[in-house]
């Protein structure tokens, strides 16, 4: 590895940038066509912010892709529990906080993928 230090600031921004955009993207729709467009919206809604974050942030780094991708999805869950005040949630958005991670490490896979493409 070339730097295997955690680009902690790089992370945060990333996991902040994918909930506000989430919450932009979706609440407002939310809030006219109901609560059940949000279970159906934010698990996809989830997996494509996060992804994007940290595809976004890993083009930006040397090492360790997918463990700075994962960690862009646990900033993400972790912003939308604090959020909430870590109230108990529907089990959809249970599944949107695991595709956080798993948009968050296939974007970190990406961005690796094409760095060892150059």
């Amino acid at each position: 590895m070339n730097n295997p230090k955690i680009r902690w600031g790089w992370i945060v921004l990333g996991g902040l940038i994918a909930e506000v955009a989430l919450i932009i993207a979706i609440v407002p729709a939310g809030m006219r066509l109901g609560e059940t467009f949000l279970h159906y919206t934010a698990p996809p809604g989830s997996l494509i912010t996060c992804f994007l974050a940290a595809w976004w942030i890993c083009r930006r780094i040397e090492s360790r892709f997918v463990l700075h991708g994962t960690l862009v999805g646990v900033v993400a869950a972790l912003i939308y529990i604090a959020l909430t005040r870590a109230q108990p949630e529907p089990l959809a958005y249970i599944i949107a906080h695991v595709l956080k991670l798993a948009g968050g490490a296939l974007g970190g896979f990406v961005a690796q993928r094409r760095r060892a493409s150059y």
